[in-house]
């Protein structure tokens, strides 16, 4: 799957206004993440296990 056709996600936390947007993309192998902002702009990866890493530390904190 290339990253123009990823299905992206926009965070429910993302500004109503259009402002503070992170969109994530979910795949077998990684978790795609950009500003919706700047979408022509290469997102970065993480590996499904650091993404829940990240996601239980966001969670504590």
């Amino acid at each position: 799957m290339s990253k123009t056709e990823l299905a992206w996600f926009k965070s429910s936390y993302s500004g109503s206004q259009g402002d503070d947007c992170v969109e994530v993309a979910v795949t077998e192998e990684v978790v795609h993440v950009r500003d919706s902002k700047d979408a022509m702009r290469t997102p970065f990866a993480v590996g499904r296990d650091g993404w829940l890493r990240f996601l239980d530390f966001v969670a504590e904190a």
